[in-house]
């Protein structure tokens, strides 16, 4: 069984959108939602996620667990989403074994050069389809 990490911080909003999508696509999946704070942890909640954890210990020790790790980039630069991604945390999603899908966007002060702008329901679709091709 593949288990897919998903991680957000903020407001959760992604990480929300992505669980309600990965959990309708890929029931076989073992989903874990992880939160850089308690409110995106909820949202995560709110969006289908059964298993979530809050905090720098859960990114970090899901991070070891996880075949498939799936945020937005800033969850690979320390102190991105305003702070929330402390060094270690950035640190254990990188250095992990697992496939990483970063979606990017902007809000991190972090531009991906090549990419044009997309909207975020279009970033979703493509990061279904990536993970889709993991099942085949």
């Amino acid at each position: 069984m593949m288990r897919i990490l998903v991680i957000d911080g903020q407001g959760g909003r992604i990480g929300r959108q992505l669980v309600k999508l990965i959990t309708e696509r890929f029931p076989q999946a073992e989903l874990l939602a992880v939160g850089t704070n308690s409110i995106a942890t909820e949202s995560m909640i709110k969006g289908g996620a059964v298993k979530a954890a809050t905090g720098e210990n859960a990114v970090i020790y899901n991070s070891r667990r996880a075949d498939v790790i799936i945020g937005p980039i800033g969850i690979v630069i320390a102190d991105a989403l305003l702070g929330e991604v402390t060094p270690k945390m950035a640190a254990a999603v990188g250095s992990s074994e697992a496939k990483k899908i970063l979606i990017p966007m902007d809000r991190c002060d972090t531009l991906v050069a090549g990419l044009r702008k997309a909207a975020v329901s279009d970033l979703l679709e493509d990061t279904m389809q990536i993970l889709g091709s993991m099942f085949d």
